[in-house]
């Protein structure tokens, strides 16, 4: 049985526990997310749509203005304390949202509900992002390619746990509760990335492969006491010099537009229903279980093996061929059926497909731009990209044309997009075989740590 399950899901023997582990990492952290997005979506929506477009700047704004602060944790903290510390702050955030709906309810209105809708789409990324970020430094490209599709299927499991929970606790425990367990769910995250840093192998020197060795031991070993130093801003200077860190970020910018031309396309179609906060609510988090499903069965039997057989660069693409066809598709139709279908299919090969191959593209990266780089492409310049595609989309609205207008605009753009996926996944290959990215200096205080150690 063992073996089988090794065949099915392309983990070795000496790679489960730490496989296994990051599932569970990732499993905690969409549980978190996602038994509070419902609530997020409809509060938001409070003020119209036009105010969930102003609610992108705003996350934007912020998320610019957290970025030098990560980056200032990671210089001058080991990899697991700035983890620890960035999961400890949105944790100790839910129990004081948690504590404002229990001592003073009176102050929840539109207001805090908006306030409440850009800490969420803050907390959202970085939670992410910091996980993506461990999972490339943790695991080789050859491991990426086999298993960051089986990892992925940890967080769809608890994005579809987590509305389930929501939906069984919200009257029993009242909604304030669902903070608290949010936030236990980040507890719970935390610990498993402690112990995927745990059984990370003892580091050594680097060598010559040899026959026989396994991917695991050609994995990065971290020594947990290293500092990666460097300055706060160093993950923006790195992709202002990099054309392969521009070229991410540039797909990470086409891929927010065109999310955020669905995410407007979905609400305004939920608004037509009616006013009901209940009502919107329960499509929004049925729109959100369709789109579970669909991924949880292409990231369980398609995605790993996918990656292996036909390369990063076609699995990067797969995303902007189905937003091509998906918008043809919507301008012809233009139900909210067709709408439903079209987001469940785009968001299943994005998080199944797009998102373990778009991870993989870090892992020849150095570690500094694994952890800043990254921070700021996967935040701000993601963010950023949502704020272009709203106030596209609501200057098209504007000139009152329809869904035939925003096709016309998405369906060049998703082909421009598909050309810098192949350029992406050739580019990954070509540094592969030149050996990665180089190393960055070590911080001073990692050469006094050592010399302690000693």
């Amino acid at each position: 049985m063992k073996a089988m399950l090794q065949r099915l899901f392309n983990v070795r023997r000496d790679e489960v526990l730490p496989v296994f582990l990051a599932v569970v990492f990732f499993f905690c952290v969409l549980v978190a997310l996602m038994i509070l997005r419902p609530a997020r979506e409809a509060l938001g929506l409070r003020g119209g749509i036009d105010a969930v477009r102003w609610l992108f700047m705003g996350t934007a704004l912020i998320t610019l203005l957290v970025n030098p602060v990560f980056g200032l944790l990671v210089s001058r903290l080991p990899r697991l304390h700035f983890i620890t510390a960035t999961y400890a702050f949105f944790a100790c955030s839910l129990v004081g949202f948690y504590l404002l709906l229990v001592l003073a309810p009176e102050a929840i209105g539109v207001v805090s509900g908006q306030l409440f809708y850009v800490w969420f789409s803050v907390f959202n990324l970085f939670a992410t992002m910091v996980f993506w970020a461990l999972m490339a430094d943790r695991f080789s490209l050859e491991q990426g390619k086999r298993f960051f599709g089986l990892i992925a299927v940890g967080g769809t499991l608890g994005a579809i746990a987590g509305p389930w929970l929501a939906s069984r606790l919200a009257a029993p425990l009242g909604t304030p509760a669902l903070l608290l367990l949010s936030s236990a769910f980040l507890l719970g995250a935390l610990g498993a990335a402690w112990g995927i840093a745990r059984c990370q192998r003892a580091p050594v020197a680097a060598g010559p492969r040899v026959e026989g060795t396994s991917d695991d031991e050609l994995a990065p070993a971290v020594d947990e006491r290293e500092l990666i130093g460097g300055s706060a801003w160093e993950g923006v200077r790195a992709v202002c010099r990099s054309r392969y860190l521009l070229g991410m970020a540039a797909y990470v910018v086409i891929l927010a537009i065109m999310a955020t031309f669905l995410y407007f396309i979905r609400l305004q179609m939920v608004a037509e229903l009616g006013d009901d906060l209940d009502l919107r609510t329960t499509v929004f988090a049925r729109i959100d279980l369709i789109t579970q499903i669909a991924t949880l069965l292409l990231q369980a039997l398609v995605a790993g093996r996918l990656m292996q057989r036909v390369g990063v660069s076609i699995t990067l693409a797969l995303l902007p061929l189905t937003t091509a066809l998906g918008f043809i598709g919507l301008a012809l139709v233009g139900s909210l059926a067709a709408l439903i279908a079209f987001e469940a299919l785009f968001r299943a090969v994005q998080r199944a497909l797009m998102r373990p191959a778009r991870e993989t593209l870090y892992t020849v990266t150095s570690r500094e731009d694994k952890y800043k780089s990254k921070a700021f492409i996967d935040t701000f310049v993601y963010r950023a990209g949502d704020v272009v595609g709203a106030q596209l989309e609501g200057l098209l609205g504007r000139l009152g044309m329809g869904l035939a207008a925003l096709a016309s605009v998405a369906i060049p753009l998703a082909l421009a997009w598909a050309a810098l996926a192949l350029w992406l996944g050739r580019t990954q290959q070509r540094i592969a075989a030149a050996g990665g990215a180089p190393a960055r200096a070590v911080h001073p205080t990692t050469t006094r740590l050592r010399r302690s150690s000693t």
